[in-house]
């Protein structure tokens, strides 16, 4: 089965995997080798969890070959397996799924004039994957000859149950839907928001899995170790310190390094993939809420740097801490160190100090007045 863009547009597709298996590609030897497989499969990764999206760059050739963005899936699987970052693994499904629905957006709406061609996926190409053809069935549309897709479909109650989530919000609970001869109806956004967790669950599903064990296994993991521990280096170092628990963001107590970045981001200059994710979980990590972030760094970054805090917070804080300070020297953005640089290993640590030296200061400042 010959590579097709179809399946380099949807790589979890079923014959997708046929195709990767039937070619005559070993993962080994383009690992071995380096190959542009290589380095896309990284950037998917990269990309996913500190962006929550795994669209190539749009300026690389690579993302444009077939073959080249195909065998870059089952490689980015092999990556975050070795990664072994907590909430790696469920933070790189939802990137892939929340691409794929992007993507499944675009192709349902699609003319014959489409720029992706036979590339582009049908609801139908959708429901067969998941084997839902014979689950999901269109409302009856007034008019035969009308061309315009349903409003609205009746979704099998097993699979409405299996692909929803009550965490969605009240409406996606079973008691407040119209319910008819054992279906659910739904509209067409809701019927998406179903396939698109049935991509991520089949994407989640085996992941992790474990890489070393055999000789062939164990070189794998050897090759892509220089990958491997630069992610690791750039998403947290497990054991630093998460979110920072003060009473209010004082942009003073932050550390120069930040301070630098933020003076670049409200300049308007675009920041380099190390630097954008650097201050975006410092921000989430002080405690400011992702939607608050963009008035912090000004209009020209904003959107970037909102979706990247969107990524990285969750309810309790950051879900990747921002780099050390090690991290932040190895990419060089360790700028205008102070006394207090030479006494804290985090820029998270610098905060916290700060804050309460300051916090220390003033009360005993109040405590003289009185």
């Amino acid at each position: 089965m010959r590579m097709r863009p179809l399946h380099a547009r949807y790589p979890f597709f079923a014959a997708a995997r046929e195709a990767v298996e039937s070619a005559d590609v070993a993962i080994a030897t383009l690992v071995a080798e380096d190959a542009p497989a290589v380095e896309r499969g990284v950037e998917r990764v990269e990309r996913a969890l500190m962006e929550g999206t795994v669209e190539p760059d749009p300026d690389e050739a690579y993302g444009r070959d077939t073959q080249t963005e195909l065998l870059s899936y089952p490689i980015s699987r092999i990556i975050v397996s070795l990664v072994e970052t907590p909430a790696a693994v469920d933070k790189y499904a939802r990137a892939e799924a929340d691409t794929a629905y992007e993507r499944m957006l675009a192709d349902f709406d699609a003319g014959d004039d489409d720029v992706h061609g036979d590339a582009r996926a049908s609801l139908d190409d959708f429901l067969r994957e998941f084997d839902l053809d014979g689950a999901v069935r269109a409302e009856s549309t007034r008019s035969r000859n009308s061309r315009r897709a349903p409003d609205h479909y009746w979704v099998d109650v097993g699979p409405y149950l299996t692909y929803s989530d009550t965490d969605w919000g009240a409406e996606w609970r079973l008691v407040n839907r119209s319910l008819a001869g054992g279906a659910v109806r739904v509209t067409r956004e809701e019927l998406s928001e179903l396939l698109r967790e049935a991509v991520r669950r089949r994407v989640a599903e085996g992941l992790p899995f474990a890489v070393r064990g055999s000789d062939a296994g164990d070189r794998l993991a050897d090759a892509l170790k220089p990958h491997v521990e630069r992610l690791r280096n750039l998403l947290s170092d497990r054991g630093a310190v998460n979110v920072v628990y003060v009473d209010s963001v004082d942009p003073d107590h932050f550390p120069p390094c930040v301070e630098a970045l933020l003076a670049r981001a409200q300049d308007g200059e675009s920041l380099p993939n190390e630097a954008a994710f650097a201050l975006a979980a410092f921000l989430v990590g002080v405690g400011l809420e992702p939607e608050a972030v963009g008035g912090v760094v000004g209009d020209a970054n904003a959107e970037e740097l909102e979706k990247r805090a969107t990524v990285l917070a969750d309810s309790s804080g950051s879900q990747y801490a921002p780099p050390t300070c090690e991290t932040m020297q190895a990419y060089d953005l360790c700028v205008n160190r102070d006394d207090r640089c030479d006494t804290i290993k985090h820029p998270m640590k610098y905060f916290e100090t700060a804050t309460n030296d300051a916090d220390a200061d003033a009360a005993a400042a109040d405590e003289v007045a009185d």
